[in-house]
């Protein structure tokens, strides 16, 4: 596990298991929307972002979390050894995107840009999900089911599988 893709429709918890991951492995973790958007909420051009992105792909280890683009998804899914598909129902990511608005009033949402503006974000998000689960959703499921056979492969299916994902990775990493 040197080159991890974390990814999945919005509002799953992507940031969250992410940040847990680095803390667990000590690889660095790279929040995508930090990269693709300035402080906020202005995204960079297209061109720096996938700029950005390949230097990140050339480098040995990393997690990466978030979307990105619908041709550099593609890229990172190639590039890394482990991928982690959180796939979780529709409705809990319509709650999680509802939450992390509520949140946000207080506490700074997990891998925004600084000064994100928060309602923006949140409709935007609410229209993404659909969008994902429509369009993106049945691919990423048949990319995992192919990925199987030469990656490392976490298909997350539920709040409990993320808990247990994380929860084996600190046994395992206490054991060494």
């Amino acid at each position: 596990m040197k080159r991890v893709a974390v990814f999945g429709n919005a509002g799953g918890g992507k940031s969250t298991l992410s940040k847990g991951l680095a803390e667990i492995t000590g690889l660095p973790l790279i929040a995508l929307d930090l990269v693709q958007y300035k402080s906020g909420g202005e995204k960079v051009s297209d061109q720096e972002y996938k700029t950005a992105h390949d230097e990140i792909l050339q480098q040995d280890c990393w997690i990466i979390d978030g979307f990105g683009s619908l041709d550099t998804v593609w890229e990172r899914l190639e590039v890394a050894d482990t991928l982690v598909y959180i796939d979780l129902p529709v409705l809990q990511h319509y709650f999680w995107v509802t939450k992390r608005f509520i949140k946000g009033f207080w506490v700074a949402p997990e891998g925004y840009p600084e000064n994100s503006p928060l309602l923006r974000s949140t409709l935007n998000a609410y229209y993404i999900v659909w969008l994902c689960h429509q369009k993106l959703t049945p691919k990423y499921r048949e990319y995992v089911k192919k990925a199987k056979a030469i990656k490392q492969v976490f298909h997350l299916q539920s709040t409990r599988d993320l808990e247990e994902f994380l929860r084996s990775l600190t046994m395992a990493s206490e054991s060494r």
